[in-house]
């Protein structure tokens, strides 16, 4: 059962353990099995979580937030997740975020800049992105459009961040 899920994808510990248990394992045959997978490295949590991060963030554009969020459901140590996302470069992750807000601009050419704006920081602040980067990116890529430098230039990363932060302001 564990070797087909593996086959599959690589899964962490508490993933196999829970997939035995729906499956009727008893708990002490369902260690000793992941045990035996542990010492002959079938099962490797640390690796597992540094190609989760690399895979996902290059994928998908997530940032560390939503990586640790992900990691940590599917039963990774916080050690191991530190561990996975220290290996992931904040100039990258910028760049990834920047990227992600090109792309968005292209198609939502036609969209008022204030909706256009709310659209990109909320993809953003969704991909585990800090409010004060996503709100700095999404100004700049609408400062480059001619149609949204005004509304680019009124736009403050610093206050709006400070509001997204206060739960005083909802």
């Amino acid at each position: 059962m564990c070797l087909r899920q593996l086959a599959v994808r690589p899964r962490t510990r508490l993933e196999l353990a829970t997939a035995m248990r729906k499956r009727g394992v008893e708990d002490e045959i369902a260690d000793e099995i992941l045990d035996r997978y542990d010492e002959v490295g079938i099962i490797d949590d640390a690796a597992f979580a540094r190609a989760w991060v690399t895979s996902r963030h290059h994928g998908k554009g997530l940032a560390r937030r939503a990586l640790a969020g992900e990691l940590r459901r599917k039963g990774v140590s916080s050690d191991e997740v530190g561990e996975a996302l220290d290996e992931l470069d904040p100039d990258v992750e910028e760049q990834t975020a920047r990227a992600l807000v090109a792309r968005r601009l292209r198609v939502e050419s036609n969209a008022p800049p204030e909706a256009v704006f709310r659209r990109l920081v909320g993809m953003l602040a969704r991909k585990g992105y800090p409010p004060g980067l996503a709100i700095r990116l999404v100004k700049e890529g609408l400062a480059e459009r001619a149609d949204a430098a005004e509304f680019a230039d009124g736009i403050d990363p610093d206050a709006l961040a400070d509001a997204a932060l206060d739960p005083d302001q909802r």
